[in-house]
C-alpha cells in the first residue's frame, strides 16, 4: 500500500522524499554535535593538564622562593629552650665575653652541648650584621668552618647557636705561656694548613665568593682534635664574580690583622684576608702577638720577623717552647709564606690557592719576600678619624676570652 502524506491546498510529499531530506540534515546535525563534543572535551583535557603544569610551576617557583627562606627559617630556636639550655643564661654556663655580649654553653633536650652567642642589646652589632651572620652561615659547609647551628631573634634579643667546641680559640694557646707547649710543631702546622683551606673555600670553592674582613687568632676555634674552625662572620661580605676589590662604607676589623689599603682607603679584596692570614702564621710561630709586640731589635712582629729572614736567621723566631722539636722545612715554609702574606702590594700576595698548594707540597718555589707593610697602631697620628670601639673587636668573637683592640671608621 502507497503512504502519502497530503497537505491541505498544496502538493502530495511521498515518505521517501522525506527521507532523504531528513537523514542527511540529522546526520549533519550529529556531525556537529559530536564535533562540538570533542573539541570542548579537547579544551577541557589541555585547561587541566595547563592548570597542572601551572600548579606545578607554582610549585617550582615557590619551592624555589621558599628554599632561601627555609634555609635560615628552620634554624630559628624558641627563646625558652635557649634560656632552658642555659640555665637561665647563668655565670655558671658563661664560658666567654666579648665586644658584643657573651658568649654561654648549653646543652639541648636532645642532649647536644651548644655553645651560645648572647648580643648584648646595647651592642653594636644590628639586625643586618646579625642576620648577615646567619644567613651567610646557615649556606657556608666546610669542616674548618664553624658550624651555626641556629638563631634565635625574639623582641630585643639576638642569638647565635654554634656547635661547641671544647678547646675554645686559637689565641688561647698561643698567647698564653702556660698553654703555648700544649701546641706541638704538628699541631700548629696542621691548623695552619686547616685555617688556610677554609679561606680558600670561602674565596673560591663556595657558591659565594666571601671576604671574612675579620680574621684574627680569637675567631679560629679547636675542637677536641684541635682541627681548626673559623668563625666570626658579622662582618663578612660578598664579591660579585666579576669583581676583584670592594669599597666599605666604614672600616671595621682588628688591630695587628688588617690590611694597609683597607685600614688606609677602605678597600678591601680576597689579599685583605691573605694579609690577615700572614699574621696570624707569624704569630703561631713565634708565640707572640702582633697587636701588642715589643722588642729592641723592631717595633712590630712582621717587621722583627721580616729581619730574621734577611739575616738568615729564620728560626731563632720560632717559639721557645717547641724546643727544636720541629721540621725545619716546614718551619721555613710557614714563615716564607707569613712573610708573602703580608707584602705591602696586595698584588704580591699569594692566592689562598697557592698557599694550600705550598703547604701540601715539597717542590713549590716562592718568591722573595720584601720587607712587609707597616703596621697599623691605634696611636697613629696619620689616622685623625679612627677611633677606639672599647677594647673589643667590632664582631664579636666566639673565642671566649677578651678579644683584640678594634678599629671603626664611619666614612672610608
Amino acid at each position: 500500500m502507497k503512504h502519502d502524506i497530503v497537505y491541505a491546498g498544496k502538493k502530495k510529499i511521498s515518505t521517501a522524499t522525506i527521507i532523504i531530506i531528513v537523514v542527511p540534515i540529522v546526520a549533519l546535525v550529529l556531525v556537529i554535535l559530536s564535533f562540538c563534543f570533542l573539541t570542548m572535551r579537547a579544551r577541557k583535557k589541555s585547561n587541566a593538564i595547563k592548570g597542572e603544569n601551572l600548579k606545578k610551576s607554582d610549585h617550582v617557583l615557590n619551592y624555589q622562593a621558599a628554599s632561601e627562606l627555609t634555609t635560615v627559617d628552620s634554624l630559628q630556636f624558641d627563646f625558652g629552650t635557649i634560656e632552658a639550655a642555659t640555665n637561665k643564661f647563668s655565670d655558671d654556663n658563661k664560658i666567654g665575653e666579648g665586644g658584643f655580649g657573651k658568649v654561654y654553653k648549653g646543652t639541648l633536650p636532645s642532649g647536644q652541648v651548644i655553645a651560645v652567642k648572647r648580643l648584648g642589646k646595647s651592642s653594636g652589632q644590628g639586625v643586618e650584621q646579625f642576620k648577615n651572620e646567619v644567613e651567610l652561615q646557615a649556606k657556608l659547609q666546610h669542616k674548618n668552618l664553624a658550624g651555626v647551628l641556629g638563631f634565635c631573634l625574639e623582641g630585643e634579643e639576638k642569638i647565635l647557636i654554634y656547635e661547641f667546641v671544647p678547646n675554645r680559640s686559637l689565641d688561647n694557646f698561643i698567647y698564653d705561656s702556660k698553654k703555648q707547649g700544649q701546641l706541638d710543631w704538628a699541631a700548629r702546622y696542621k691548623i695552619i694548613g686547616g685555617i688556610a683551606r677554609g679561606i680558600k673555600y670561602l674565596h673560591e670553592d663556595s657558591q659565594l665568593r666571601i671576604i671574612h674582613r675579620d680574621l684574627k687568632a680569637s675567631s679560629i676555634l679547636l675542637d677536641a682534635d684541635m682541627n681548626p674552625k673559623i668563625s666570626d662572620f658579622g662582618i663578612a661580605r660578598i664579591l660579585e664574580v666579576d669583581q676583584t676589590h670592594k669599597n666599605a662604607s666604614r672600616i671595621v676589623g682588628t688591630y695587628g690583622y688588617m690590611s694597609p689599603e683597607y685600614a688606609m682607603q677602605g678597600e678591601f679584596s680576597e689579599k685583605s684576608d691573605v694579609y690577615s692570614f700572614g699574621v696570624i702564621v707569624l704569630e703561631m710561630i713565634t708565640g707572640k702577638k702582633n697587636s701588642n709586640f715589643e722588642s729592641e731589635a723592631a717595633e712590630d712582629l712582621l717587621s722583627y720577623a721580616w729581619i730574621h729572614w734577611r739575616d738568615g736567621r729564620p728560626l731563632e723566631l720560632l717559639d721557645p717552647t717547641l724546643e727544636g722539636f720541629y721540621l725545619i722545612d716546614e718551619a721555613i715554609k710557614c714563615i716564607h709564606v707569613g712573610l708573602l702574606c703580608v707584602q705591602k702590594d696586595p698584588a704580591d700576595r699569594p692566592t689562598m690557592a697557592s698557599i694550600v698548594l705550598t703547604l701540601s707540597s715539597h717542590s713549590v718555589s716562592l718568591p722573595t719576600p720584601l720587607q712587609p707593610a707597616f703596621f697599623l697602631r691605634n696611636t697613629d697620628q696619620n689616622l685623625p678619624q679612627m677611633y677606639m670601639e672599647s677594647d673589643q673587636s667590632t664582631s664579636m668573637s666566639m673565642s671566649w676570652s677578651i678579644n683584640d683592640e678594634s678599629v671603626t671608621e664611619p666614612h672610608a
